[in-house]
């Protein structure tokens, strides 16, 4: 298997509020946006793409009742876990622009230093040093 800066893994989420979701993940957490695809009215979101420096990304769009798989997903059902080396400082960050702390910014007796929040929408963010084995 070969390594790559390009994602391969992607998460992918729902938000009531898709363009306030978007803001969020780029204002709290760093995420860059790539690519946003809305509808007519400009507050659809069909698609969009942020990527998290470095490596790896996320993909989202706007919570359809009934619309099926991916858009009739329930919003604010999502965990996941995002490696950084600057935990603290993403911590202080994330809580500014209101992410709300589940696990304050702790050092784990497995070697990494994270904390957990959660979005406006009810999404768990963790992020630590753990880099995985």
């Amino acid at each position: 298997m070969t390594s790559t800066t390009a994602p391969t893994v992607w998460a992918c989420l729902s938000y009531r509020d898709a363009p306030a979701g978007i803001d969020f993940l780029k204002k709290a957490f760093g995420f860059e946006e790539k690519l946003v695809v809305t509808g007519d009215d400009g507050r659809e979101v069909h698609h969009a793409e942020l990527r998290w420096p470095g490596a790896g990304g996320i993909m989202l769009g706007s919570y359809v009742e009934g619309a099926g798989e991916f858009a009739g997903r329930p919003p604010g059902t999502a965990s996941i876990y995002v490696v950084t080396d600057e935990p603290d400082a993403l911590c202080e960050r994330a809580t500014a622009a209101g992410a709300t702390v589940v696990r304050p910014l702790r050092d784990e007796d497995y070697g990494s230093r994270g904390f957990t929040v959660t979005d406006p929408e009810g999404n768990i963010w963790s992020f630590g040093t753990y880099k995985g084995e």
